[in-house]
C-alpha cells in the first residue's frame, strides 16, 4: 500500500493558499498548511489540517513548519510555496528596507523551504514543489516592479534547480496567476485580458494540483502562466 501524501501549502489561510489547501485536501493529501494569520485555525480544522502559524521570511518558522510535517506524517511529497504580496511603489522611490522585504518575501522564502525539504525529499527518491509567482514574472508590471524583479528570478532559480534535481525525481514548477478573484480588477484591465474576467482562486489551485501529481511527472523548471490569455509573449 503507498503511504499518504504529505504537502505542505504556505499562506494558506485565505486566497489562493487556501484554495489551494482546500483542493489538496479532496485529493487525498495529509496537510500541513502555514500562515501569519490566525485564520488558519480554522481552515485546518474545516479540511482536517496540521495548522502551523508563522512567517514564510523566518528561516525558524519555516523549519518549525517542516518538522511539523515530518512529525505529522512522516515525510513531505509536496510543497507549495505561495506568499504575499511585497511592496509597491515609484520604481525609483522604493526604499531599499523594501526590496529586501521583497527579497525575503517572494524569493529566499522558496530558497530555504528547498534546503530544508530537499534532503528529505532525496531520500523518499520523488517530491514536488510548485512556487505561486505572478505573470510580471514574464511580462514585468510598472504597477508593482519589487514582485516582477523577484518573480524572474523565481523563474532562473526554477531552472536550475531543476538541472539539478530532475534525475533524482524532485520536480520544481512555478504558476504564474494573472489577475485573480482575489482584488478588484477595474474595467480597463479587464478589456485587457481575453477571457474578460480574472481568474477564479479554484482555477489556480487546480494548476497547482496537477503539476503536483504523477500526471505531471514530466514537468520541471518550468514558468506556467494562468492568465486567461494576458501575456502577450511566447
Amino acid at each position: 500500500m503507498a503511504p499518504t501524501r504529505v504537502a505542505i501549502v504556505t499562506a494558506a489561510s485565505k486566497g489562493i493558499g487556501a484554495a489551494c489547501a482546500r483542493r489538496l485536501a479532496e485529493d487525498g493529501w495529509k496537510l500541513v498548511v502555514f500562515s501569519s494569520s490566525k485564520q488558519i485555525f480554522e481552515l485546518a480544522r474545516q479540511i482536517d489540517a496540521l495548522p502551523v502559524q508563522g512567517s514564510v521570511a523566518s528561516q525558524a518558522d519555516l523549519e518549525t513548519c517542516v518538522n511539523a510535517a515530518l512529525e505529522h506524517g512522516g515525510r513531505i511529497d509536496a510543497v507549495v510555496n505561495n506568499t504575499g504580496h511585497p511592496p509597491k511603489g515609484n520604481l525609483l522611490k522604493i526604499a531599499d528596507d523594501q526590496w529586501h522585504q521583497g527579497l525575503e518575501l517572494v524569493f529566499m522564502n522558496v530558497v530555504r523551504m528547498a534546503r530544508l525539504v530537499v534532503p528529505r525529499m532525496l531520500r523518499q527518491g520523488r517530491g514536488a514543489i510548485v512556487n505561486i509567482s505572478s505573470f510580471g514574472a514574464c511580462e514585468p508590471q510598472e504597477a508593482f516592479p519589487v514582485s516582477s524583479c523577484f518573480r524572474a528570478a523565481l523563474g532562473a532559480y526554477a531552472k536550475l534547480f531543476a538541472d539539478r534535481y530532475a534525475a533524482d525525481g524532485i520536480r520544481m514548477n512555478n504558476v504564474l496567476p494573472g489577475f485573480v478573484e482575489t482584488y478588484p480588477v477595474d474595467e480597463q484591465t479587464m478589456a485587457s485580458i481575453p477571457m474578460k474576467r480574472p481568474a477564479s482562486v479554484n482555477e489556480i489551485a487546480g494548476t497547482v494540483a496537477f503539476l503536483l501529481s504523477g500526471e505531471a511527472g514530466y514537468i520541471t523548471g518550468r514558468n506556467i502562466l494562468v492568465d486567461g490569455g494576458l501575456c502577450r509573449g511566447f
